[in-house]
């Protein structure tokens, strides 16, 4: 499958608050992003996901991040969300997640990960945590993967993003690079611009 938004950055806006995310989506869908995440560890996430989703779903991919249980699953989808990312390789999660309509990046570390979370019918990898295994790991990855979307998340910045592009990723997921909990929506706004600059050198 291709990734269905045209900029494959997803945006995670771990630690947001409820009163602060309209703001913050706001900046960043002006900026270019169409895919954010909420990661589940975060306040009152339902309420977050809720509001972004009915405000910005026609907009952009809307989903929750550090899924670890189906009922999670089903909460997403009650609030309006369409995408779900795991952590980790977690096959009856993604299956039930599917079945419920929804796009699923699944986070994992090996091969023997990645093809388990694809025969659950993950749409998408997650590569988690990035930094720890570094560009030669997705290359190595590649060469035994179907071109599936692949997304490194964990220690990415505008200045490596080019090397995991260029070792085959699709995009990634942008932690606290681009987003830091309290932090000003002026600074979201920059750091969105800084990452798409980065996307938009590597693949020019």
């Amino acid at each position: 499958m291709t990734w269905p938004t045209q900029l494959p950055l997803i945006a995670i806006l771990r630690g947001i608050r409820p009163e602060e995310a309209v703001a913050h989506v706001e900046a960043l869908i002006h900026a270019g992003f169409d895919a954010i995440e909420i990661p589940l560890n975060s306040p009152d996430w339902e309420i977050s996901i809720r509001d972004i989703a009915s405000r910005f779903g026609s907009q952009a991919l809307i989903g929750g991040g550090t899924v670890l249980r189906p009922e999670q699953a089903d909460t997403l989808a009650h609030v309006g969300a369409k995408l779900v990312v795991t952590p980790n390789t977690r096959p009856a999660l993604i299956v039930h997640a599917v079945k419920r309509g929804m796009l699923v990046a699944a986070g994992f570390a090996t091969a023997s990960e990645a093809f388990d979370a694809l025969e659950a019918g993950a749409q998408a990898l997650k590569l988690f945590p990035a930094s720890t295994y570094g560009p030669s790991h997705v290359r190595a990855l590649r060469a035994v993967l179907p071109p599936v979307p692949l997304f490194a998340v964990g220690g990415i910045t505008p200045a490596n993003l080019g090397d995991y592009l260029r070792a085959g990723c699709t995009g990634a997921g942008l932690g606290s690079d681009l987003y830091k909990p309290g932090q000003e929506v002026s600074r979201t706004a920059h750091m969105a611009q800084a990452f798409i600059t980065a996307y938009q050198g590597a693949r020019a």
